[in-house]
Parts: C-alpha cells; sequence; structure tokens
C-alpha cells in the first residue's frame, strides 16, 4: 500500500468516527477524519489519493449527496459506504454510482480493513493504468499525420508495399516513415505498436 494514500472518513458519529479512525491508524492507515460531507469538500481536493469510507445517513448532505457531488467535481476515490440501515435501493443507487462496496454497521474489523486494502490496491492499478495511457497519447502526439496513417494502415496488417499503393508514395517511403513512428512511439515490434493503437486511435479515429 503506497505510504501517500490516505482513508477519509465521513462520519456525523463523533464515537464512531474516532474508534474507526483509531481502528485503521493501528491497522497501519493514514487516516483523515470528518464529521460531514462539508468538511471534507472543504478539506481535500481532486488530487487527493486513497479511499473514502463514507456514512450513507447524515445531516446535511447524505452520503449519497455527497458521491454525486464528488462524481460531477472529478474525484476518483474509491467509496466504501457504511450504514447502520439494510438500505436496498440507496446499496443499488451507491453502487451504480460506482462505490466499491457497501458494508452494514456494524462491520467487523477485518472486512472493512479487507475491503480499504483492496480498494487501495485497486485504485492504485487504476492510476498506473491511466499514467500509461497518458503516456502513450502523449508519444502518439509526436507523430505527423502520414506517420499517423502509417502506423493505422500497419496495424490493420497491411504490408509497406500494399501501404505505399494505398498513400500513392513509394515502399522507401513508408518504410521511412514507419522507422520513424516506430521510434517515436518507442516501440520495437508490431504486437507494441498495436498495443499503442488500441489507445490512440480507438479515440482519435483518422487522426
Amino acid at each position: 500500500m503506497p505510504e501517500a494514500q490516505t482513508v477519509f472518513v465521513v462520519d456525523d458519529d463523533a464515537a464512531m468516527r474516532e474508534s474507526m479512525t483509531l481502528m485503521l491508524e493501528q491497522a497501519g492507515f493514514q487516516v483523515r477524519a470528518f464529521p460531514n460531507a462539508q468538511s471534507f469538500l472543504d478539506a481535500c481536493g481532486t488530487e487527493e489519493l486513497g479511499c473514502l469510507v463514507l456514512d450513507l445517513r447524515m445531516p446535511g448532505m447524505s452520503g449519497l449527496e455527497l458521491q454525486r457531488a464528488l462524481t460531477q467535481l472529478g474525484y476518483t476515490l474509491p467509496i466504501i459506504f457504511l450504514s447502520a440501515f439494510g438500505d436496498v435501493p440507496a446499496t443499488v443507487r451507491a453502487i451504480k454510482g460506482g462505490a466499491v462496496d457497501f458494508l452494514e454497521k456494524p462491520v467487523s474489523t477485518g472486512v472493512l480493513i479487507g475491503r480499504i486494502r483492496q480498494s487501495l490496491d485497486e485504485e492504485e492499478r487504476r492510476r498506473g493504468r491511466a499514467a500509461e495511457v497518458l503516456r502513450l497519447r502523449t508519444l502518439f502526439d509526436q507523430l505527423t499525420p502520414r506517420e499517423r496513417e502509417v502506423m493505422e494502415l500497419a496495424t490493420k496488417g497491411m504490408s509497406n508495399k500494399v501501404i505505399a499503393s494505398r498513400l500513392g508514395i513509394s515502399p522507401r517511403t513508408v518504410e521511412n516513415h514507419r522507422a520513424r513512428m516506430m521510434e517515436k512511439l518507442e516501440v520495437g515490434n508490431i504486437a507494441e505498436l498495436c498495443q499503442v493503437a488500441a489507445v490512440c486511435l480507438s479515440t482519435d479515429g483518422q487522426q
């Protein structure tokens, strides 16, 4: 679990909040606790790393309302809901809204810690994938329009000769474009090129 990740606890019950904070800190987590949704929003920005353990029913902004607000504001923290009430409709709304779990109070220490660790691991993997996509997009943006055309046709299995005929240029020119394109994308073979194309061409179409 990366040290930079934090477990954010939002619960209006002071005793519950304090006991949960103590329990999580004893388990090795970095914890920040808040008595209501607004205090969390006031203190924490969209760049925060970790996960959010969120009470469903609170005075003022409810847990579900905070979830919707976080989505609209661009927060990506995974959310684990806690509730003292078995509320199936609320559970459905929470999961559809992107929550990773919905646990009923009182929840066992082992279950909660297990789900938090899993959420943090999943979030770290998600951020890793996002960073890799950004890296590939940055490399792809260096390509000229012609290099992008060669890339698209090459990843469709066309030979240099066929690509040359399709684009109205010589096979040698295609070879040169292809070599520069592969170098810019930092790939060494067609399999790696196809992986880049799957990320970049799927969203850019004919760019």
